[in-house]
């Protein structure tokens, strides 16, 4: 899975380190396996509209992007064995619980 960084259009860092998931293997591997997320690391799902955190050990920031990266819901502390989606969402942030720092609206750009 390649690293990238993903901020606001004004410069803010929303993720400094962001796997992003865009292959069958990258996608469905995701977060398991893992123990838990740095608050400046995450995964970028795409294509997804929807997420489950089954047999993740840990709750998640899930951040709801359309195929512009413009913020379109914001799921916050996203406790394991749960699901969420948005309807319009082309791709998923994943961060970790209460490390989001975006609100529906805003847009985002990947670095790299």
């Amino acid at each position: 899975m390649r690293t990238a960084t993903l901020r606001t259009d004004s410069g803010r860092v929303v993720c400094k380190r962001c796997g992003v998931a865009d292959s069958a293997w990258t996608r469905l591997r995701g977060l398991l396996g893992r123990k838990g997320l740095a608050p400046d690391e995450g995964v970028l799902i795409r294509p997804a509209g929807s997420v489950h955190t089954m047999f993740m050990r840990f709750p998640i920031d899930v951040v709801f992007l359309d195929r512009d990266l413009r913020v379109l819901k914001v799921t916050r502390a996203l406790a394991p064995w749960r699901a969420s989606g948005a309807r319009g969402a082309k791709c998923v942030l994943e961060t970790a619980a209460n490390a989001a720092d975006v609100e529906p609206g805003e847009r985002l750009v990947l670095d790299g």
